[in-house]
């Protein structure tokens, strides 16, 4: 995401580069030209940063997705809490083996969640790639048509 808000603050700079290249070179040419050759190069820019920015994403996914953050309470911790009564159960008498074995469950439920939530974000990340590439693919053959050989 990073890349992303990297590339919003270089848009318009390399907009307004593009269109006095574009201005320049079609001083003579007239301006129709040059309107549609900016509206192609646009909206290439445009798919080409959200496949990018899809493909980075499914990549961050796939990490979590393989080794998933880890879980941050300790067990004595989550004894702590369990004995004090502050999680809104009152399980004071828990022996230390049902206190383990709850622990346990609960570090590999939030393990599971990660990974699932990993799961939905390559999910919608392939939206990312899938939208816009054929898209992209078009107009690229839209702007080699108007290339003169």
């Amino acid at each position: 995401m990073i890349a992303f808000s990297i590339l919003l603050t270089l848009l318009p700079i390399v907009l307004i580069v593009f269109i006095i290249g574009i201005a320049i070179k079609n001083k003579e040419g007239g301006g129709e030209n040059m309107f549609r050759h900016l509206y192609i190069y646009l909206v290439l820019f445009a798919t080409l940063m959200m496949v990018i920015g899809g493909g980075i994403s499914i990549f961050m996914a796939t990490a979590d997705l393989v080794n998933p953050p880890a879980y941050y309470q300790s067990f004595q911790d989550f004894k702590d809490m369990k004995q004090s009564g502050k999680d809104g159960q009152n399980e004071t008498n828990l022996s230390e083996e049902e206190l383990r074995s709850q622990y346990e469950q609960m570090v590999k439920d939030e393990k599971a969640r990660q990974q699932n939530n990993a799961k939905n974000q390559i999910i919608k990340s392939l939206g990312f790639i899938v939208i816009p590439l054929p898209i992209f693919l078009y107009f690229n053959r839209m702007r080699k048509k108007g290339e003169p050989a």
